[in-house]
């Protein structure tokens, strides 16, 4: 009797919370549309559900997703010219004062989400929400002879005044499209956005690692080792093992953004782009000036000093500010910020701690020479 009991509550508990591991072949709709094909998509726990009539080139659809948040929204589109983003034409819905409604965008850049009639002729929108999910309904005319078309999808936490607010960015977000046979249900694509984010994380690192953690690493041990005269020369060879590391890290972090930015065309990161290659452009210049290091009594050793701390110090700034840039592009989780933030405040705490090591140093040594010339001049 317990068992029955433990059983009709677990059914009971399956009925009343919103199932996202359902496949598309339980799902049934209140209009009691049927459809021929339908196809569990790839991410965000999304579905498609299609009839397409060949001869009149018809798609009707039904695409189900669970919004980012319970005031958030969905979206499908048809991309008539590509597999990403840009250039598709798409159906979104979300609740307006209470009822659930579908516009069409031509999403025509991420800056450019346009509320406007679609390429193609759409009849029979409609929309509605239960059980955690949102549905869209529409019937779709394509241009004649389409067996395939590139599908894109996404899911989004908020409205604003109307209209659908900025996505999250996350691998599942990005990998949120596919080309789908609408004959055989075949589908295809994905891989390629989850091999970009590969890159961008590589990308990441090297240049977290190099701008932000070796370059700050090796100015401090040139600024504060070199105070303590035992340790002569040894401070100089860490200073170089350091940037100079650095720097290759950095370089092979620059290329893998060179080479995202030309296989990316129509997203441009200018600004974290062009502090990028001010910091390759400072980071060599400074390599070259090791052979042009002056010895320590040449007339010219003042003005390369000046310079190659200038130089150094504007590495230092623009490399951290540049690493938050590529952060807030990549928007990996918070814990790596995070993590960030800490690695850089202890270095900077442990900065704080030396620099006052070094003027009490260097004033003891003053004063010390002070005294000893005193005691000189008294005795003559």
């Amino acid at each position: 009797m317990e068992s029955l009991k433990i059983l009709g509550l677990l059914l009971l508990i399956s009925f009343i919370q919103p199932s996202h591991s359902l496949t598309c072949t339980s799902q049934t709709f209140t209009n009691n549309n049927l459809y021929t094909h339908c196809a569990d998509l790839s991410t965000l726990s999304s579905y498609l559900h299609w009839n397409y009539n060949s001869a009149t080139s018809s798609l009707s659809i039904a695409f189900i997703a669970p919004p980012a948040s319970d005031s958030g929204w969905v979206s499908w589109g048809i991309n008539p010219n590509g597999t990403g983003m840009i250039g598709t034409q798409a159906l979104v819905a979300f609740s307006l004062d209470g009822a659930m409604t579908v516009n069409t965008y031509n999403l025509a850049g991420y800056s450019q989400i346009i509320p406007q009639n679609l390429s193609f002729e759409v009849s029979d929108k409609s929309a509605e929400k239960s059980g955690g999910f949102m549905r869209i309904f529409a019937t779709v005319k394509l241009p004649e002879k389409t067996s395939t078309i590139n599908q894109v999808w996404q899911v989004g936490a908020a409205v604003t005044n109307g209209f659908p607010a900025k996505h999250e960015f996350q691998t599942a977000n990005l990998m949120a499209k596919s080309t789908l046979d609408l004959t055989s249900g075949a589908s295809t694509g994905g891989s390629d956005a989850s091999d970009r984010i590969k890159k961008k994380n590589i990308h990441g690192v090297l240049n977290a690692v190099s701008w932000g953690i070796l370059f700050p690493v090796g100015i401090i041990i040139a600024r504060y080792m070199r105070t303590f005269e035992s340790a002569d020369p040894a401070w100089f060879y860490l200073h170089v093992t350091c940037q100079v590391s650095a720097y290759a890290i950095g370089v092979a972090g620059w290329a893998t953004g060179i080479k995202l930015g030309s296989e990316s065309k129509s997203i441009q990161y200018t600004t974290h782009r062009n502090i990028g290659i001010t910091l390759f452009a400072l980071a060599t210049l400074q390599v070259f000036a090791l052979f042009l290091r002056p010895k320590k009594d040449h007339k010219f050793r003042t003005a390369w000093n000046f310079y190659h701390h200038g130089v150094g110090y504007a590495i230092l700034v623009l490399g951290i500010l540049n690493v938050f840039k590529g952060l807030s592009i990549l928007q990996p989780r918070d814990k790596w910020k995070t993590a960030y933030i800490i690695v850089i405040s202890v270095l900077g705490g442990i900065a704080v701690l030396l620099e006052l090591i070094t003027w009490i140093v260097v004033l003891g040594r003053k004063s010390s020479k002070s005294t000893k010339q005193y005691n000189g001049e008294s005795r003559k």
